[in-house]
């Protein structure tokens, strides 16, 4: 040990300017074989070898502060300027939460080491829950529940926030689909492919904009190379519940400067199985045929097929690489809910019901680059632009439906500063143009195009054991729609009568230019424990759906009208246009504490969230036979597909989007107590709290809730089970309905041996192992669309 000791020191001591050289070792002194050593700011980056020594050959002296981490183990930040001897000795101590370090932001973040909550999913633990949509995945991470439109469409609820408050990335650029206009609309972010899932809760994640005012989730993969080294993954899989097949597979590899990367993967399941007899509704909304099949324990409808694939590759240059990579998914699903009776427009008679399926297909090119710089100013540029091309058909009897189209052209530039006084930071400059059109006779808002441009700063700086955390954005969002058909409603007060005018609404251009500051600090104020606290001030530019919707949105059951439009109650309900909105103030308060360190830890989050003109939609009570004229139910000026058809919707409950003043609140917790070196229980649960300051409840609030997890991992063997119980949602909207209590109960044994080619691990996968019968209280669907019932999954991986 002593020659070691001795060989380090004079290493450090000859070139001490140009290089840093140390050990990496474990409490007891043995040394920990593969530990990242990183420099601030993540530019450069090493692995410890067998012995844990590492070195680290540098450009300069100006290098502050190293990050040490290994998985199992808690991350240690090391301030150079205070360390008296040249040769580096770092001890780590074992964790038994799991952190991992975060891409989303340009700063250095990881689970346990940033004032605002974060959660990262990745390694086995991601595969083990990963599933078919992306809400479904994160469903049981603390704070996040799932929109569940049926097993079809799921879509992140974070902290009782959705659609367009929570942000879906991949690789930190917009997903752009139609998922945040609708909950029936599908993620077009892969699980089954991805590295990682980062999940940022709360408005801090203003580097993201005003979008991001409820959170992030940004799935990461490795589409674009960074690395020519040969990895790669498989994964064949079965669910019994669906009789679905599953398969993807991975690989990363290349030459010296040329990395190559290809994904891809397949899914075909057939219609849900749910818990037999389910309770149907009270209103009768469901047909007929959707009445046998929920009795026989099927949800109509909800069969799905899609398959996709990514090529990447990307130059590998001494400071960083540039990269371009193309994606394509098509996905064939069904809608459950989504099926009417059709109307002949010569015999005006009722036919059959008729299920609608949905057809998406997107294409996707990405351009992402990170350099490394060393100039005055700079240490490092990364790049990111990203193009999407999305539709999505609407089929009725095979004849095209509605037509959902959105076309994005996103541009971030992150420039990563050189330290100042201490403080380190990126300054962040964003542009993107999304074109949104739905073209139809179900096309509930018209086409309308939202550009935005952003500039934004994010400083970070150590001082004793306090890590202090700022940041600034300001945007210019404008919004333009097309014009729609609209009946004007004029009343005469003699006659006691209303007549109606039939002309063109043209909107104007909306300008907003919301501005976020935030403000956050973590204390080390003992050996294994931290806590954060963070500050924020956010505004809001809303979503085009949020202001120019107008018309049915079937796949929801509902009469959608957006906030530029005022509701009149009156014997005959109508509507006037006005042009008077205001962008929405969030002032959210986070503390977090933590102890990262220990056989037990534990992370402890409390939230309040005070939110000035929120846009929720507000069940009025009408529905849409109640407006004075059924020519309500309008469309874009010139354009329709399917128009062979009339639909009879029935009478759709009318939501109108309007403005109040809320406050959301809530607790989050986790405890992972290592019981052994082999045997692990986790303790989980959540509570969020939503209402309007005048009175009442917001709607689609998700329930209290706990889970339970024991896991053992021994030889090759991992077993678990876990419990999670959701308590009755009995504080709901005006005209909305409680949501009553349920347990889930799962399990999974997984078996890993090595092979010639790397390691295998064949599994099996019990998901509400009781057949509960579960409602999602969050979701459109909650009385037509029960969660699945028992369901096995069974597979392989392997991965080389």
């Amino acid at each position: 040990m002593k020659n070691t000791l001795a060989t380090l020191t004079l290493l450090a001591l000859s070139d001490l300017a140009y290089g840093i050289s140390g050990q990496v070792t474990d409490q007891s002194g043995a040394p920990i074989n593969g530990a990242t050593v990183e420099t601030a700011g993540r530019t450069l980056q090493v692995l410890t070898d067998s012995h844990g020594r590492f070195s680290l050959d540098l450009e300069s002296d100006a290098v502050s502060e190293l990050h040490i981490k290994a998985p199992g183990y808690s991350h240690r930040t090391l301030h150079l300027d205070s360390i008296e001897s040249p040769a580096l000795h770092i001890t780590l101590r074992p964790s038994a939460i799991e952190q991992i370090d975060v891409t989303a932001t340009p700063l250095h973040t990881s689970t346990m080491e940033s004032a605002q909550p974060v959660t990262v999913l990745a390694g086995n633990t991601l595969r083990r829950k990963q599933a078919d949509t992306l809400g479904e995945t994160l469903k049981n991470e603390v704070g996040v529940h799932p929109t569940y439109f049926g097993p079809v469409a799921s879509s992140p609820v974070i902290r009782g926030l959705s659609g367009p408050r929570v942000l879906i990335t991949q690789n930190s650029l917009d997903t752009s689909d139609a998922s945040r206009v609708g909950p029936d609309h599908v993620v077009t972010s892969e699980a089954s492919t991805a590295e990682q899932i980062e999940i940022l809760r709360g408005p801090a994640t203003l580097f993201y904009g005003s979008g991001a005012i409820g959170g992030v989730v940004n799935v990461v993969d490795d589409r674009v190379p960074s690395s020519s080294d040969a990895t790669g993954a498989f994964q064949l899989g079965h669910s019994s519940v669906n009789n679905e097949n599953d398969a993807s597979l991975t690989y990363t590899g290349g030459v010296e400067q040329i990395a190559l990367h290809f994904d891809g993967f397949s899914r075909d399941g057939d219609d849900y199985e749910i818990p037999g007899a389910a309770e149907l509704n009270a209103d009768h909304s469901h047909t007929e045929e959707e009445q046998e099949h929920e009795a026989e324990g099927v949800l109509e409808n909800s069969a799905a097929e899609s398959n996709g694939f990514n090529i990447g590759a990307s130059w590998l240059l001494e400071n960083g690489y540039i990269g371009l990579a193309y994606g394509r998914l098509e996905r064939l699903n069904g809608i459950p809910g989504h099926s009417h009776a059709s109307e002949d427009d010569d015999a005006h008679e009722h036919s059959e019901e008729v299920d609608t399926v949905s057809d998406l297909k997107q294409d996707r090119w990405q351009l992402i680059s990170e350099l490394s710089l060393d100039t005055a100013l700079l240490r490092g540029v990364n790049t990111r632009i990203g193009y999407t091309d999305y539709e999505h058909i609407e089929i009725e009897n095979n004849q095209q439906g509605t037509l959902f189209q959105n076309e994005t052209l996103q541009t971030r530039v992150d420039l990563l500063l050189q330290e100042i006084a201490g403080w380190r930071g990126a300054l962040s400059v964003e542009g993107k143009t999304t074109d949104f059109s739905a073209i139809g006779e179900e096309a509930f808002t018209p086409p309308n195009q939202t550009d935005s441009f952003a500039v934004a700063l994010m400083q970070e700086k150590h001082t004793g054991d306090f890590l202090w955390q700022l940041g600034a954005r300001v945007e210019k969002v404008t919004i333009q729609a097309d014009s729609i058909e609209w009946h004007e409603t004029h009343h005469d007060a003699e006659e006691e009568s209303a007549e109606q005018e039939h002309t063109l609404l043209d909107f104007d251009t909306l300008e907003f230019t919301p501005y976020s500051l935030s403000a956050g600090t973590v204390w080390n104020f003992a050996e294994n424990y931290n806590a954060g606290v963070s500050l924020t001030y956010a505004q809001r530019a809303p979503s085009a759906a949020e202001l120019f919707s107008y018309g049915p949105h079937i796949g929801t059951g509902s009469y959608e009208v957006g906030a530029l439009f005022d509701l009149h109650a009156s014997e005959n309900p109508h509507f006037h246009y006005r042009n008077d909105v205001e962008e929405e103030v969030s002032n959210n308060f986070d503390l977090t504490l933590r102890k990262h360190s220990g056989d037990i830890g534990w992370v402890i989050n409390l939230f309040y969230n005070k939110i000035s003109n929120f846009y929720y939609q507000r069940d009025t009570g009408f529905t849409s036979e109640d407006l004075a004229d059924h020519a309500h139910e309008t469309h874009q000026e010139s354009e329709t597909v399917g128009d062979e058809h009339s639909h009879d919707h029935g009478a759709l409950p009318i939501y109108v989007f309007e403005q109040a003043d809320t406050t959301l609140y809530g607790l989050e917790t986790q405890l992972a107590w290592r019981l052994s070196t082999p045997l692990t229980l986790t303790l989980w649960g959540d509570s969020i709290r939503g209402k309007l300051d005048d009175g009442g409840n917001l709607p689609r609030i998700p329930p209290v809730r706990l889970g339970f997890q024991l896991q053992y991992e021994s030889n090759g063997w991992e077993t678990g089970v876990n419990l999670s119980h959701y308590f009755e949602q009995d504080k709901v909207a005006e005209l909305e309905t409680t949501t009553d209590s349920y347990t889930l109960l799962g399990a999974e044994v997984r078996y890993t041996f090595s092979h010639n080619l790397g390691d295998l691990t064949v599994f099996l996968q019990g998901e509400n192992l009781t057949n509960e019968e579960a409602r999602v209280h969050s979701s459109f669907l909650k009385d037509r669309a029960p969660l699945p019932g028992r369901n096995f999954h069974l597979g392989l991986r392997g991965e080389f």
